[in-house]
């Protein structure tokens, strides 16, 4: 199958990136990345023991990840991972 391929304003080709993984070992809760997506792809949840760090203070469990919630959603626009502080994001083409 071939990737889903777009044109930028001037005609140039385009392959959008779509988020594909969130690091939840990473990520710190800030929100930015929920603020800037346009349609509603990440969700705060709770961050499971399976997700604690070994070094990290009792404090800690309480905390809030981001985690993709609607990954269809999507529209490779790229906005999430410009925006977070910890480099979480990774994206990939889609198939059409």
């Amino acid at each position: 199958m071939a990737t889903i391929n777009g044109l930028t304003r001037d005609g140039s080709a385009w392959t959008p990136q779509f988020v594909s993984f969130l690091d939840p070992k990473k990520c710190i809760g800030c929100g930015r990345c929920y603020k800037v997506c346009p349609r509603n792809v990440l969700d705060l949840v709770e961050r499971g023991e399976e997700l604690m760090d070994e070094d990290a203070d009792d404090d800690d469990d309480q905390m809030m990840v981001m985690t993709i919630a609607h990954g269809g959603d999507c529209i490779g626009c790229g906005s999430c991972g410009r925006v977070c502080p910890k480099g979480c994001y990774t994206y990939s083409a889609a198939e059409a």
